[in-house]
């Protein structure tokens, strides 16, 4: 039994139980992929993947159980290359990053300017997607942590830390009436066209879910993929829009004005994504800590145990 097969067993699972796009991401063929799992399943005497027609369908019973426990000896490798690394090298190395717009925008700037105070000599890796895609990062090894707000994907194998919540409000240009109005309701803002992130933003879908319970079809003119998009096309009178509280800088924003919607639309929860590893570099803690002080080390292991635990009681 080979580190390398139950990396294959992860990324053919993690690929949509595609065989071609596993061995394209594992930077090896097919035909290999396909003989090591082979070999794998020889060696266990018992099938890990359901086939039909030599195309994997899906995991069997058995496979799931072996899907987690590969993941646990995965990340569990990876701790020890990581517990390794900070003996030899100390508080140098670096620390990815998967995270929106939003947060990369106007939460970040002040945490990473914190952070690296502390620790000039680890690197800051930022990449960019929204929600899901972050998190599908994290999954894959590509980011060590993600920083985002709710995902429609099941990712319930990965640890979920609550920081802190958003709040939303209405944007427009600095003359519109619905700023001069003395209560603001839904119907309010039901009248104008409206600029709205794009579907895969959890905001979006707390703005349509308010809307849809009261009745009301709003009229979507532009969904744009962030905040300061959203913000430049209001800017240009094409509507308002319904942003994160965060994305408003009164300073820099003269173009537009904001006012309150908190009551009006369901807020969001930031939290931070990790793999459920045994080991966390200490650095890494106190990158948390600044974002959410309540994200002690004894917190994060306390969430990674828990995660760990409740993922072998799934299967």
């Amino acid at each position: 039994m080979k580190l390398q097969q139950l990396r294959y067993v992860l990324e053919i699972t993690r690929r949509g139980n595609h065989l071609s796009a596993a061995a394209e991401a594992l930077n090896t063929s097919q035909p290999g992929v396909s003989r090591q799992i082979q070999l794998l399943e020889s060696e266990l005497g018992f099938e890990i993947f359901l086939r039909t027609r030599n195309r994997i369908i899906g995991l069997t019973p058995a496979g799931e159980h072996v899907v987690e426990i590969a993941r646990n000896v995965v990340e569990d490798i990876a701790a020890l290359r990581s517990l390794k690394e900070e003996v030899s090298v100390g508080n140098r190395g670096t620390l990815t990053i998967g995270t929106t717009h939003t947060q990369a925008r106007y939460v970040l700037p002040r945490v990473i300017a914190c952070f690296v105070k502390a620790y000039p000599d680890v690197e800051l890796i930022l990449k960019e997607g929204d929600p899901e895609e972050i998190c599908r990062m994290v999954d894959a090894g590509v980011a060590d942590l993600a920083i985002g707000t709710e995902t429609g994907g099941d990712f319930s194998h990965l640890v979920k830390l609550p920081c802190f919540e958003i709040t939303r409000s209405v944007v427009a240009t600095k003359d519109h009436p619905i700023l001069k109005l003395r209560k603001l309701t839904l119907q309010d803002i039901g009248a104008y066209s409206i600029i709205i992130y794009g579907a895969r933003h959890s905001g979006r879908q707390k703005v349509m879910d308010a809307f849809k319970r009261a009745g009301i079809k709003p009229k979507i003119s532009l969904s744009a993929v962030d905040a300061d998009i959203c913000k430049t096309y209001v800017e240009l009178g094409l509507g308002i829009a319904i942003l994160a509280d965060i994305a408003i800088d009164p300073v820099k924003d003269t173009g537009i004005r904001a006012r309150s919607a908190k009551d009006l639309f369901e807020s969001s929860m930031v939290y931070v994504t990790l793999r459920p590893a045994s080991y966390i570099r200490p650095y890494v803690i106190d990158f948390l800590q600044i974002i959410a002080p309540a994200l002690t080390a004894a917190a994060i292991r306390d969430a990674m145990r828990i995660s760990r635990k409740q993922a072998l009681e799934r299967v």
